[in-house]
């Protein structure tokens, strides 16, 4: 195999170099990606490349010869109990969409120490299509709910355009420890990357030299000042934002969410505690070829629990996108 140019196409657009190779060259493994990226014998637009960095449609990477093959558009074989739970998740579907309730728990893409993962599993949503579904946008690992997917490239390229130009109007519930000081608003607080325990990153709010990050909130019920729910529609679609908006602008730390709200996050002595209360509840976005679709995803097990212990019924929020655009 003699070194290759290939240039990133749209459904690609930023994702992370390291996870490129994971779907494009499955069977190159981490630390082989690694000592080629140290050796400088992969490249980004003719310049040192690292793992992390974030790909633009139209970028040129320098794939060196691989003692791999190359990833096909062959269905994997998966497990019937792996196909059954990825179609049991589906939400809707047209000939271009694909839209499904993604668990908490599971992770969106894979990585070094990720195996099991939605993106691995996404030839069961083939139906009658030759192609397999695209991812066109991201959730954390242990945020639940809608997730869409296009069926084909140029669906995929749409959608994806769809989230990178705002047009998307997402919707997201949380359970929060505390009660916020305003009942609804705007929270307007730039954040950037710093380095958190044990090496890894996290984000902060950084008015100096953060990038934009706005979010618009209410909150829909709570019980005392101990604990709320709260409907957020994030205006821009930083790292962990909802997360960091919550602990630090509204010093009401997301059920579960240690990572922002520490001990404090687990503090309200529920049955699911350790679970992350973060819900992609509702998505609005423009069909790739006919008007707009709209899409709710019911509540994840330990969030209806929750609820029904807190005493939050879920017909308290009717029309929320109605609502933040109003606000908005």
């Amino acid at each position: 195999m003699a070194v290759q140019l290939v240039t990133v196409k749209p459904e690609d657009e930023g994702i992370r170099l390291d996870r490129w190779f994971a779907r494009h060259y499955p069977a190159l493994k981490n630390g082989q990606l690694q000592r080629l990226l140290r050796a400088k014998n992969i490249k980004v637009n003719h310049q040192k490349a690292t793992t992390a960095q974030r790909l633009s449609v139209g970028d040129e990477i320098r794939v060196p010869p691989l003692d791999t093959p190359e990833k096909d558009n062959l269905p994997r074989s998966l497990s019937r109990a792996d196909t059954a739970f990825m179609q049991s998740l589906v939400l809707y579907r047209d000939d271009d969409v694909i839209v499904i309730n993604k668990p908490a728990g599971i992770a969106v893409q894979g990585g070094s120490k990720t195996e099991r993962h939605i993106d691995g599993m996404l030839d069961a949503l083939r139906f009658d299509k030759t192609e397999k579904p695209r991812l066109t946008h991201r959730l954390d690992k242990d945020t639940s709910g809608v997730l869409v997917l296009g069926r084909t490239a140029n669906a995929a390229a749409c959608l994806t355009e769809a989230f990178k130009t705002r047009a998307a109007h997402k919707i997201y519930w949380a359970v929060v420890v505390g009660k916020p000081k305003l009942l609804s608003g705007k929270i307007d607080a730039p954040l950037s990357k710093m380095s958190g325990a044990g090496g890894g990153e996290q984000m902060k709010i950084d008015f100096d030299n953060g990038q934009k990050a706005q979010t618009l909130y209410r909150v829909v019920d709570a019980l005392g000042r101990k604990a709320s729910w709260l409907e957020m529609s994030p205006l821009t679609g930083r790292t962990h934002q909802l997360r960091v908006h919550a602990a630090q602008a509204l010093n009401t730390p997301i059920v579960g969410d240690g990572k922002y709200g520490s001990e404090r996050a687990y503090s309200l002595g529920l049955a699911d505690n350790q679970k992350m209360h973060l819900h992609a509840r509702a998505i609005r976005l423009p069909h790739p070829k006919k008007g707009m679709i709209e899409v709710t995803a019911p509540l994840p097990p330990h969030m209806a629990n929750t609820f029904a212990f807190l005493g939050f019924d879920e017909n308290d929020s009717i029309r929320p996108f109605d609502y933040f655009t109003k606000e908005s």
